[in-house]
């Protein structure tokens, strides 16, 4: 886009979103659409000139524009004389009933021609024109009076509640010489406002109008977001607003809630008239008057319609429920009117022939392909998969002796006759139920013999003594150091004979 145009460097003035903030020079840092934002945040009702970009001279120019004020809110029409230079996007001065107001021009040429014919305004009815363009200190008047109108609004709405009218202040629309406010409100009925207008007049200073407008009027004015997370319609690029009645939901197969229903402006929405001609269209290829349908088995009722698949779903009726609901294809329906209407009654509601033959249709036969031979796994993952089987072995190789399975007993502990294998244990020490048995550790030296008090090697065998009760000694072999330090907890202590002591 060029920048250095003179008539378009007004436009970046009044960019108001945060995406088409004006950077070095002027030029718009977002969206550059020449004032035409596409989002809606910087005018509202967006129209585009694609006549005055192309540049092409036209001998027989229609000297009508069209006017924007207030960013889209209001639009009209104003003759534009030559002398005045302003072309499409120009903030210009023009005229008033009551001074002057400052405006935006957004159309120009043989395009303002279609849009008074769409908006059916005669060229007669064109009476006023444009002054000038706008210097800067028109632009700061502008400003100034726009600030006005928030705190204006306030205090106007509680005037009106003081008064104690029914009617709802919308929306303030100051003129930029601050001479004229017009003040827009919605109202069920009529108003007497004639005290309310001299009270406005009194508080403000200015000459008041007031304009009743509609609830989506108002909506359009104020703009907003809608249920479908866009901004409103209205306030975009609707300009004539259709009557919206239940009947297009319905058609359309929506369920009738208010409250879903229901936009910005408390109206049905708007939107429910877009797909309706659609829906209609298709709904001309349904039979009409099939509501109920009667078969062998029974009598069956519509429950809904798929319009845009073209199926129709019944259910029988039965005395106390009903049975399951079927789809069938709108051509079955139309079968199954025609032959009720000649006094016949198919055996179901699906015609299982004609289903069999389509599904027969449909099946497509599955082929193989013999791969043997053609995957195989690499040797080393082979070789992987095979290590992972086996099982870890001793570091030592071979099993500790005294290691028993669990679960299991010594041959001697469990018959009571045989000795244990192992080398014993103390023959002072009994052995201690409540000890956890430890298992034997691999590293100690067990080939070592063992020394008595005399110092003189044990026998193989010495391990193998009953103690003083009778039963054979424990089969592993005590750790000296945890029997030193650990007391026994309970049970009766042998003497040195081997007997036990009695309490007399």
């Amino acid at each position: 886009m060029n920048s250095d145009h003179p008539s378009r460097l007004n436009i970046y003035i009044i960019m108001g979103c945060s995406s088409c903030g004006s950077g070095s020079g002027g030029t718009p840092s977002g969206c550059g659409d020449k004032g035409n934002c596409s989002t809606g945040g910087c005018n509202k009702r967006n129209t585009y000139d694609w006549i005055s970009v192309m540049d092409i001279h036209d001998p027989t120019e229609f000297k009508v524009v069209e006017v924007s004020f207030k960013k889209g809110a209001r639009k009209d029409f104003f003759h534009n004389d030559s002398y005045t230079h302003a072309e499409t996007g120009d903030e210009v001065m023009v005229e008033t009933d009551g001074g002057m107001d400052c405006g935006l021009i957004t159309l120009s040429g043989e395009l303002v021609r279609a849009q008074m014919k769409k908006k059916k305004v005669k060229l007669e009815r064109v009476t006023l024109k444009i002054i000038r363009k706008a210097n800067h200190r028109d632009k700061e008047k502008l400003q100034e009076a726009r600030s006005l109108e928030k705190p204006t609004l306030v205090r106007a709405r509680v005037i009106a509640r003081t008064l104690g009218l029914d009617m709802k202040i919308g929306d303030i629309e100051y003129q930029a010489d601050k001479r004229k406010a017009t003040f827009y409100y919605t109202a069920e009925g009529r108003v007497d406002f004639r005290e309310l207008v001299r009270s406005y007049a009194k508080e403000f200073k200015v000459k008041v109008e007031m304009r009743q407008i509609g609830a989506r009027q108002e909506s359009a004015r104020i703009g907003g977001i809608g249920s479908c997370g866009r901004e409103l319609c209205c306030s975009t690029w609707l300009s004539d607003f259709q009557s919206v009645n239940t009947a297009a939901a319905r058609y359309q197969n929506i369920a009738i809630n208010q409250t879903k229903l229901s936009g910005q402006c408390g109206r049905l929405k708007c939107c429910l008239n877009y797909e309706l001609d659609t829906y209609m269209d298709a709904l001309k290829h349904f039979p009409k008057g099939v509501d109920y349908v009667k078969t062998k088995k029974g009598k069956a009722a519509l429950i809904k319609t798929d319009i845009f698949k073209g199926l129709m779903f019944y259910a029988y009726l039965g005395e106390k429920t009903r049975g399951p609901i079927v789809a069938l294809d709108k051509e079955r329906v139309k079968e199954i009117q025609k032959m009720n209407k000649e006094g016949e009654l198919p055996d179901e509601l699906v015609d299982r022939i004609a289903q069999m033959a389509i599904e027969m249709a449909q099946e497509k036969e599955i082929e193989y392909e013999d791969v043997t031979g053609e995957i195989e796994l690499p040797e080393l993952q082979k070789k992987r998969r095979n290590n992972k089987k086996k099982k870890p072995s001793n570091r030592s190789g071979n099993k500790p002796k005294g290691q028993q399975p669990k679960g299991q007993q010594p041959k001697g502990q469990q018959n009571g006759s045989q000795k244990p294998k192992g080398e014993g244990a103390s023959d002072n020490k009994p052995n201690q139920g409540g000890n956890k048995k430890r298992k034997p550790n691999p590293r100690n030296n067990n080939n070592k013999p063992k020394q008595n008090t005399e110092g003189k090697p044990e026998a193989p065998n010495a391990g193998n003594k009953q103690n003083a009760e009778g039963k054979p000694a424990n089969k592993r072999r005590p750790n000296k150091r945890r029997n030193n330090n650990k007391k026994p907890n309970s049970g009766p202590k042998p003497n040195e004979g081997g007997e036990k002591k009695s309490d007399v």
